[in-house]
């Protein structure tokens, strides 16, 4: 096939730069310019002035945080004919290997089979460019990532056409093919030395049109999804270390409590198979042969304890305390114009499926590191501090994780097992167990949300949002990227990380009037984190609640209330194109019904229509060591991801967030008592099971309404909490005012808090369907 054309006269490409690098085959680097922002504003009565996520929003600033460093990110071509490229992100199971893969093989010209991407290691000169989150990835790598292989290939053709002696014009590519139309042919492979540069030059390239694009915004598996099913796929727990032993900990009764004495040390280090013992920060730390021996050997220690951080706290002191620190409102109750609500949302668990693990080698004059970690560099530096020795003496290895919702934003197993190390002077092959995970690992806040809207004369005329939670921990490198792009926000940059990251992903997509939303945090210190999608899906489901409320005071139907109000068009198709695919409105029996929600954030725009079945005979079906509920029973979802690379992926993550959603309206919680949390494994934490998900669902992804992608990764969770619990007020005719709507049943025995981890089962199959 003909080369693409690329002339620079074509006004739908554009001019990136980017650089040869010195090295033995071709090797690319890039440099980047970010691009406008812009949104479409629909007229209303009284229009809302934007807000500063409508103008800048927190991947605004990661892209502007990791322009300095983007151009020294590199795409290999190999003598072998295929592409290598080290990715500066982590993947979790969100598929961004694959997304990477895809850009490549688009630019480059080559089949996605013969792209490898790998995990880098933590590379302190990218600065902050390495951090994996807020939905982020792939919208500041989209350009850098597709010049570099533009350029590779630009230089490809260029070698090619000086060996040949003809136009540059005349050579054409396709799947890792060069060649002329007098029937000379060169592979990729055979010019990969002879295209190398010996110096680092600056060149320019043009990008490939939309249109042009054979790979980009067709459906593609996952490059890894035969190694995930067979089994193949090396998480943290498969690697083998030499010499790294399996180790665990014996934690205390409440967060983030300390050792005070250890009265049998000596006897269990004893023990059959363990080789060390050894007081850490927050528990006492066993190695032996195995993993059933370590927890053998933790659950016989006799160990006396501190408190911790939140000791006696409950779910009822965190409760009351919030509901004192939420900040007034500015308008005062106005009677039968105005709509007040209040939503309590509880504690989640924010645990990935894979138990969370490193290895840890630690010697006097170096150490290296093995982990699933978002921010490499944050995590090498504190723990080159953590252990004394220069950054440069740390190896930190990014290794795939079997999910992470946020959670691996924070290094903490990684740093545990630095110390653990170091103190025992041998490597160890550290894993938290699913108790550890769900009491002393990290959680999503606790929050109380307030709503006071007013409306007349059928408008709304203002709209005011209160927010209180416990303190969200920002202490992993989003932070520091906050406090080093400040002067660049929008917004005083004196704030604190977390009104920042409130203030930059909040926004009402509703022409309401006067519109604020603010945040206040107590200083709690359980171990928070920056859980999926972070502060809006309790944000988005206190908001579309009232939004469903004001369409009945105001006698409109809750669609067409929300097609008045809605600011800009992207939200008007999704929703337009849901209430279509979705049949809203059609006859449904008593006690079931349809809810719609709307989301847009990472500049994408999402809607959903579920529907839901709250019937006697559904939420008191029997089901063994479960809280049942009501069940969701259909889902229709429809996304604009801007300019979607893979409708495959981007379904996926759309019905990852689905299932978010239900659960958090529903079922997952965690209950706080004395100070730590009841649940102790996946049977205890109601994530959404089988028997609550949709068995219908339809995800619809529209055409391209952007020359560049939208995050997608989280952009679903808000909407589905919210179309949920939209879809339950009106099937029981009462809007639920606390979440999940279950939380309030324990539907569980708990494990005790002495031992930290319970003995392994030795009856599983007896339990085998």
């Amino acid at each position: 096939m003909a080369e693409q054309s690329r002339s620079p006269e074509n006004p739908t490409r554009r001019r990136f730069l980017g650089y040869l690098i010195a090295a033995p085959t071709l090797a690319v680097g890039v440099t980047w310019a970010a691009g406008g922002l812009g949104e479409d504003a629909a007229e209303a009565a009284i229009p809302s002035p934007p807000q500063p996520e409508d103008l800048f929003d927190l991947g605004d600033l990661q892209n502007l945080a990791a322009l300095p460093t983007s151009g020294l990110i590199a795409v290999q071509v190999n003598e072998d004919g295929t592409a290598s490229f080290a990715l500066h992100r982590c993947e979790v199971g969100q598929g961004i290997t694959t997304t990477v893969a895809m850009l490549i093989a688009e630019e480059l010209d080559l089949p996605v089979e013969k792209i490898n991407v790998t995990l880098s290691d933590a590379r302190p000169e990218l600065l902050m460019n390495q951090l994996t989150g807020g939905s982020n990835s792939v919208r500041s790598i989209y350009t850098p990532v597709r010049t570099a292989s533009a350029i590779a290939r630009q230089q490809l053709v260029r070698t090619a056409a000086a060996r040949w002696g003809v136009p540059e014009n005349e050579v054409a590519t396709r799947d890792g093919v060069l060649s002329h139309k007098s029937g000379r042919t060169a592979t990729y492979g055979s010019l990969a030395t002879a295209a190398a540069s010996d110096r680092t030059i600056q060149v320019t390239v043009d990008l490939k049109a939309a249109a042009d694009f054979r790979v980009l915004g067709k459906p593609h598996n996952r490059i890894d999804a035969r190694d995930i099913v067979t089994g193949r796929k090396q998480f943290g727990m498969d690697l083998r270390v030499p010499d790294a032993k399996p180790c665990m900990v014996r934690r205390p009764p409440t967060i983030n409590g300390t050792v005070r004495t250890v009265h049998n040390m000596a006897e269990v280090k004893a023990m059959p198979g363990i080789t060390d013992v050894a007081v850490v920060t927050y528990g006492v730390a066993v190695r032996g042969e195995t993993f059933g021996q370590c927890i053998d050997a933790l659950r016989a220690l006799e160990v006396d304890w501190r408190p911790g951080t939140v000791a006696g706290e409950s779910d009822a002191t965190v409760l009351a305390k919030l509901k004192k620190a939420q900040l007034p409102m500015a308008v005062p109750p106005l009677g039968s114009i105005s709509v007040d609500a209040e939503f309590t949302f509880a504690f989640a668990s924010n645990a990935p499926l894979e138990p969370d693990n490193a290895i840890a080698d630690v010697r006097s004059d170096r150490a290296e590191i093995w982990s699933t970690l978002k921010v490499p560099i944050d995590a090498q530096q504190d723990i080159a501090r953590q252990l004394g020795l220069p950054q440069d003496k740390v190896v930190v290895h990014v290794v795939p994780g079997g999910g992470s919702f946020g959670r691996h934003l924070f290094h903490d197993v990684a740093a545990e097992a630095a110390e653990i190390s170091q103190k025992m002077g041998k490597p160890v092959k550290l894993s938290w167990s699913r108790t550890d995970d769900f009491r002393q690992g990290r959680t999503h806040p606790m929050s109380v949300s307030k709503v006071r809207a007013t409306y007349l004369l059928g408008n709304v005329l203002t709209y005011e949002q209160r927010h209180a939670s416990t303190e969200t921990d920002f202490s992993h490198g989003l932070g520091e990227m906050i406090t080093s792009t400040a002067a660049e926000l929008p917004i005083a940059g004196n704030y604190s990380f977390a009104q920042t990251v409130f203030l930059l992903s909040q926004s009402v997509p509703y022409n309401f009037g006067v519109v604020t939303q603010l945040l206040n945090e107590i200083p709690l210190k359980f171990n928070t984190g920056s859980m999926r999608n972070i502060y809006s899906p309790n944000v988005v489901t206190a908001m579309e609640l009232v939004v469903d409320r004001l369409a009945a005071k105001m006698r409109k139907d809750p669609v067409a209330f929300r097609r008045e109000f809605l600011k800009d068009k992207r939200l008007r198709a999704v929703l337009d194109k849901a209430v279509e695919v979705g049949q809203w409105g059609r006859t449904m029996p008593k006690g079931t019904a349809q809810g719609i929600a709307l989301h847009a954030e990472y500049r994408g725009a999402v809607a959903m229509l579920l529907e839901i079945d709250c019937r006697p005979e559904i939420v008191n079906r029997p089901i063994e060591h479960g809280v049942t509920g009501p069940r969701v029973t259909k889902a229709t979802i429809v996304v604009d991801a801007g300019l979607p690379l893979n409708p495959r992926g981007l379904e996926a993550q759309m019905i990852g967030c689905l299932n978010d959603g239900i659960a958090l309206a529903l079922t997952s919680s965690l209950h706080i008592k004395d100070g730590i949390p009841l649940e102790g494994s996946w049977d205890d934490y109601f994530y959404t099971r089988q028997w609550n998900t949709p068995p219908e669902v339809e995800v619809v992804v529209l055409p391209p309404t952007s020359d560049t992608p939208s995050g997608a990764g989280e952009l679903g969770v808000a909407p589905a909490f919210a179309a949920t619990a939209c879809a339950y007020a009106r099937a029981t005719g009462t809007m639920p005012t606390s979440f999940p709507i279950n939380h309030g049943t324990l539907g569980f025995e708990p494990f005790p808090l002495q031992p930290s981890t319970p003995q392994s089962p030795t009856d599983g199959l007896d339990h085998t369907f």
